[in-house]
């Protein structure tokens, strides 16, 4: 959401609406923590129509205003928790917040989460911790008992991700992150909504496929689709186009592997539908701000 967050373009669309990528350093934890007071950029900065790659929850300590995802209106007023999806477009604000205002913007990749580091993105829509991130979710209001027990959450959260070099940073960033993700999805609606059934076709076909050399043309024709069609009408339905989707999974396997196995590059590449081991490091680097050697030393050490 910040500029602090979300630096660099990644990508943009064909409407012109910009895709912010997250911010990859070396050291730093894949989840940032903002506090937004009067005076300061407002939670809808970027101050126009745009999208991110990573997902964020949005918490108002007090204050309003509003701003738009997707067309849609939504108020910021105290107590509210909104849950930003990959790909969800935003809209300035359609009102600026009141002078005392206050919230909280926290930007996460799941690889964040111990939970969600091994997890196929296939199923995020429908993760029981993502479940304020699913369609037909996305807002919250936390009852007036629990908002002090939030503060306090964010407030440490802000103060591990902020010092990642100190013993155990990751590990609190973690539990922390993933208290929140609790708390924001026990306020989700308790029955989520039925999966889309071309989402879900396509997700199997990822599945199936991503470990093969397959591309976007590749899995719409396996479908009956064309891929333009195909892409626009998964970006549509999810926020992303296929070629995302197909990535995402295929880097998630990258980092399963690097992980929990010693293969050397070349072998984990082939096994993850990618062309060769320096595709792998430069499609690595540019997603995580690391060689892939290093990330490996870096969850070893």
């Amino acid at each position: 959401m910040g500029r602090s967050l979300a630096r660099g373009v990644r990508s943009v669309r064909a409407d012109g609406t910009p895709v912010y990528r997250y911010e990859r350093r070396p050291g730093r934890l894949p989840v940032s923590v903002r506090r937004f007071d009067a005076g300061a950029e407002p939670p809808g900065a970027p101050d126009h129509r745009h999208a991110h790659d990573f997902h964020v929850l949005l918490y108002v300590e007090r204050g309003g205003g509003s701003f738009a995802v997707e067309g849609e209106e939504r108020a910021l007023r105290p107590g509210v928790v909104h849950a930003l999806a990959p790909g969800e477009v935003i809209a300035a604000p359609a009102a600026a917040p009141s002078h005392d205002g206050r919230a909280w913007s926290v930007a996460f990749t799941p690889d964040a989460v111990p939970e969600l580091a091994d997890v196929s993105p296939l199923t995020w829509p429908h993760h029981p911790l993502l479940a304020l991130f699913a369609p037909g979710a996305g807002t919250a209001e936390v009852a007036a008992a629990d908002r002090a027990r939030w503060r306090s959450w964010l407030e440490d959260l802000a103060d591990e991700a902020g010092r990642p070099d100190r013993l155990g940073a990751h590990e609190a960033a973690g539990a922390l992150l993933t208290r929140l993700l609790v708390a924001s999805a026990r306020l989700a609606p308790a029955v989520p909504g039925a999966p889309d059934p071309v989402v879900q076709r396509v997700f199997e076909q990822i599945e199936a496929t991503f470990r093969e050399p397959v591309s976007a043309a590749d899995v719409a024709a396996a479908l009956g689709y064309t891929p333009g069609h195909l892409t626009t009408l998964i970006r549509k339905r999810t926020g992303r186009p296929l070629l995302e989707w197909i990535t995402e999974r295929r880097m998630t396997e990258v980092r399963r592997l690097l992980r929990e196995t010693d293969l050397p590059l070349a072998v984990v590449a082939s096994r993850t539908g990618l062309r060769d081991a320096s595709y792998l490091v430069r499609r690595f680097r540019a997603r995580y701000g690391a060689t892939p050697q290093a990330w490996r030393r870096s969850q070893r050490s």
